[in-house]
């Protein structure tokens, strides 16, 4: 499987979950054991793309697809816009659900950059947080969308004002 970007493998029992792999096998402690019931989100993680509850798949059915973790959204030192979303608008307080919040609102943004609070609050419903009473994360997602649109207005401006080259 490729984890973050880098190709990872290791040998499992069959029976071995992919939150259970991540976390042991690959030191990846960033996605959470929450209620192995899907019903929390802790462990939300993205499978090519889109979110997944790792606490429900098989380590072994994830093989040679694409897995991204929490540790996979900063692009090095710098914080992919949902994180500083997150810090900026504090929406986190425990830290426990917000791995995985900040895996769907990721995924949210890369399918719709400019969603509603509707629509974030419906993507992020299957993650149970039980601190910050989702105002606050619902603010975070709004500020990384806006992040994304500046950044993407950023270049066609540079592109007018260097004559289009």
């Amino acid at each position: 499987m490729r984890v973050n970007g880098a190709e990872r493998s290791g040998d499992v029992e069959p029976r071995v979950l992919l939150v259970d792999f991540l976390r042991t096998n690959l030191a990846l402690t960033g996605t959470h054991v929450g209620c192995d019931t899907t019903s929390c989100g802790a462990c939300t993680v993205l499978l090519d793309g889109e979110p997944v509850k790792s606490c429900t798949l098989l380590a072994v059915q994830v093989d040679g697809r694409e897995i991204k973790t929490v540790e996979g959204l900063a692009n090095g030192a710098a914080l992919a816009p949902i994180q500083v979303g997150f810090h900026e608008e504090h929406g986190l307080q425990c830290g426990f659900c917000t791995p995985g919040m900040m895996l769907v609102a990721s995924a949210l943004l890369e399918r719709n950059p400019n969603p509603t609070d509707d629509e974030i609050r419906w993507a992020i419903s299957g993650n149970i947080c039980r601190c910050t009473g989702y105002m606050n994360i619902v603010k975070a997602v709004q500020y990384a969308a806006k992040m994304h649109s500046e950044a993407a207005k950023a270049p066609a401006a540079a592109a007018v004002a260097g004559g289009g080259e």
